[in-house]
């Protein structure tokens, strides 16, 4: 096995693993999950005020070549961030357009005209501004969402902005709940199954199946509960003001960079 495979195995099988490094070409993996944060926070604020087509298109730009560049990204990802992204935006322009308020459009050419349902250039334009700015918003979100994980942004908040441990370490636990509560699903799927448990097919037999996981479920979620608590205490948690890491997450120059340099380009946006 090369050393590449078996970081792979090791972070799959341990999702509390340091991040993976992928290169100096995807460096949004190497900056701290604070810093993807706090970059985009102010575009975000000025997308919340803009009403022209330019800025959140700027935005949308800027931001999806950077995920295209300085992201490792899965195949399916990708085609969602190329073809998905813009295919929404033509879609929410549409819908947003016909609910535009009519005042607001005044004189334009009219595109489609149903009986007494009339669409025009300017509701459409109207429309198109309105998905721009969500698009980009959802875009700048994914900077930090998709080159971060749960428990690196824990870890950036317990040992950047000091928040306590105890808060952080709970939900440091809680996002390995999710995984594990799905792969306990999976199990009684597959035990129902394996004792030719049916219900029918049919909405109503769908539901009345889902019912059946709800009892099992929470029982396997209660133990689960009870161990980790026995486990936390049986390790002196909270007895401490501080505790060890496992690993460091650095707030670095090349941190204090990107914030600039994206707090930049907003702030080149609004003089413009």
């Amino acid at each position: 096995m090369t050393a590449a495979s078996a970081s792979v195995t090791r972070q799959k099988a341990d999702p509390y693993a340091a991040p993976r490094d992928y290169g100096p070409v995807r460096f949004l993996h190497r900056l701290n999950p604070l810093s993807k944060i706090a970059a985009p926070l102010p575009a975000m604020a000025l997308l919340l005020f803009a009403r022209d087509i330019a800025t959140p298109l700027l935005f949308c730009v800027v931001t999806l070549l950077m995920l295209l560049i300085g992201a490792h990204l899965r195949a399916r990802t990708v085609l969602l961030l190329v073809a998905g992204i813009p295919l929404i935006i033509v879609v929410m322009s549409v819908s947003f357009g016909i609910w535009a308020d009519p005042s607001l459009v005044g004189d334009s050419p009219v595109l489609i005209e149903a009986g007494p349902v009339r669409f025009t250039s300017g509701a459409w334009l109207i429309g198109l501004a309105t998905a721009l700015r969500l698009a980009a918003i959802v875009l700048l979100a994914l900077v930090g969402g998709l080159t971060s994980t749960g428990p690196d942004l824990v870890r950036s908040l317990v040992q950047q902005l000091r928040v306590p441990y105890r808060l952080g370490y709970t939900a440091l636990a809680a996002f390995r709940f999710v995984p594990r509560f799905g792969h306990e699903l999976d199990v009684i799927r597959q035990a129902h199954r394996v004792r030719g448990i049916s219900d029918g097919r049919g909405p109503i037999a769908a539901v009345a199946r889902t019912a059946g996981y709800v009892v099992p479920l929470l029982a396997g979620a209660i133990r689960h509960a009870e161990r980790v608590a026995l486990a936390m205490d049986s390790r002196a948690f909270g007895a401490y003001p501080t505790r060890t890491e496992r690993y460091t997450i650095a707030f670095r120059a090349r941190d204090w960079i990107f914030i600039a340099a994206f707090w930049a380009l907003t702030a080149v946006v609004i003089v413009l």
